[in-house]
């Protein structure tokens, strides 16, 4: 089994490396771990309490549970991925069933960043997207998708999103062993990489 960590920015366009990678192998092969899925259960918590959460921050991470399962999935042991629900902030009841497979995929702002998950990784992958270009996916993706204002975003990316970013994840650049720039966009890196990664599947 190989272990493929894929951090960036928020809006850095990790997702669509991610996508494009899992395309090109056959679905048998691969399965996506997304740390978003991870975030702490608050079901004790109010819905202020909830509104206060910085979820760009790494304590609002579940790391043992997600380190828990990578292992699980390493020793060929299926698991029960969480689900979580922004317009609640919070963990879902259901979950997701996730069968082990010769490629796990995690894919996350901080997918480099928790040591004892990074330990666990084979190839950690950086996908470096200038800030400008985050910021305008940030409004469309967060107007679109999750119904805010465009005042809203940038608020949000002001005392959050970038400080966050400058903080915990630009520094986890300097752990990864491929650094992509332009994410989506960089068609050659993600080429590179989809038959780096079918080599290691196919044993060629």
């Amino acid at each position: 089994m190989t272990i493929i960590g894929i951090a960036g920015g928020s809006g850095s366009g990790k997702t669509t490396v991610v996508k494009r990678i899992a395309k090109a192998l056959p679905p048998h092969c691969v399965a996506v771990v997304p740390i978003d899925s991870y975030y702490n259960d608050t079901t004790g918590m109010t819905p202020e309490e909830r509104r206060n959460i910085n979820f760009d921050h790494p304590d609002a991470f579940d790391w043992k549970l997600l380190t828990e399962q990578v292992n699980m999935l390493r020793r060929g042991e299926a698991i029960e991925q969480p689900t979580y629900s922004y317009v609640e902030s919070n963990r879902q009841k259901e979950t997701v069933h996730v069968e082990p497979k010769p490629v796990i995929i995690i894919e996350g702002i901080m997918a480099l960043h928790h040591k004892k998950l990074r330990d666990l990784m084979d190839l950690k992958i950086f996908v470096d997207t200038d800030s400008d270009v985050r910021l305008i996916r940030n409004i469309r993706r967060d107007v679109v998708e999750r119904g805010r204002t465009v005042e809203m975003v940038l608020d949000h990316y002001e005392s959050a999103v970038k400080p966050m970013h400058e903080q915990f994840i630009e520094p986890t650049k300097k752990f990864a062993d491929l650094i992509v720039p332009w994410g989506g966009d960089n068609r050659t890196g993600i080429h590179i990489l989809k038959t780096y990664i079918q080599g290691i599947v196919t044993g060629v």
